[in-house]
């Protein structure tokens, strides 16, 4: 088992079963107890889990009812799972047309897409203060910034004032990414004013491309942001189990494994 495969194993059991202990971790992964630890240590140090005595335990489980989780800071999310994301963003732009109007959110993911789309003719409409900014030497797209309450953690704009500006605009495309895909209960965010913003950006667009590397599936966060059937598309890595797969294709989902 390769180095990224055990901590997407661990940060997988973790959030299936709320909590788990270093020597059952070593005995499936079939490393030392020593190793195991210092996983864990790095997997606390990217937010997606939290040490205790003896083990760890599943960021998810320690909100209160009725409380948004703290967002992960964006210097976090941009380096987890970097390659799957590189990929997504690749097979994401290639989706792209000129001319076209599309959104980005203010996930890491979009914002790697910003990175990759060529300077084309293109209106971009985003809240994202890293993809506005990535986008700005690109001479020939226009880009439209929503405004509104900044996120210091996501480098982002959210409320009142940032959904009231998405009403005014429709999109072709929305290049999106949430904290949760569930196939349930759909896609959710940790923090309620993101998963307003995001369920108006749903609203405003004729297509939903979803990108989503496979730690997301699964995950259940705080707040539903709308169902799994709101989107068009996902782009997502292979890790994700095929049945999870076949379960989106089954809902007429159209599926770009990378």
């Amino acid at each position: 088992m390769l180095v990224v495969e055990r901590y997407e194993k661990i940060v997988q059991l973790v959030n299936e079963r709320g909590s788990i202990r270093v020597s059952e971790l070593s005995e499936i992964c079939g490393v030392t107890e020593e190793t195991i630890r210092r996983d864990l240590d790095r997997l606390e140090g990217s937010g997606q889990l939290r040490r205790s005595h003896g083990g760890a335990v599943s960021v998810h489980s320690h909100s209160a009812p009725g409380r948004s989780q703290p967002e992960t800071p964006f210097f976090e999310r941009e380096v987890a799972n970097a390659a799957e994301k590189q990929r997504i963003a690749e097979a994401a732009v290639k989706l792209i047309q000129p001319h076209q109007k599309i959104l980005l959110d203010a996930s890491s993911t979009a914002w790697y897409v910003a990175q990759l789309i060529p300077d084309i003719p293109l209106t971009v409409l985003t809240n994202s203060m890293k993809a506005a900014a990535e986008l700005g030497g690109k001479e020939k797209i226009e880009v439209i910034s929503v405004g509104g309450i900044m996120a210091h953690h996501s480098l982002s704009f959210v409320g009142p004032l940032a959904e009231r500006a998405l009403d005014s605009y429709y999109v072709d495309l929305a290049f999106m990414s949430f904290k949760g895909v569930h196939l349930e209960r759909g896609l959710s965010e940790s923090n309620e004013l993101q998963a307003r913003v995001k369920h108006k950006m749903i609203g405003i667009a004729e297509k939903v491309v979803l990108l989503a590397d496979s730690s997301k599936f699964g995950i259940l966060a705080f707040k539903q942001v709308a169902d799994l059937k709101s989107v068009d598309t996902i782009i997502t890595d292979e890790r994700v189990q095929p049945e999870s797969l076949q379960a989106c294709k089954e809902l007429g989902i159209t599926v770009i494994p990378v």
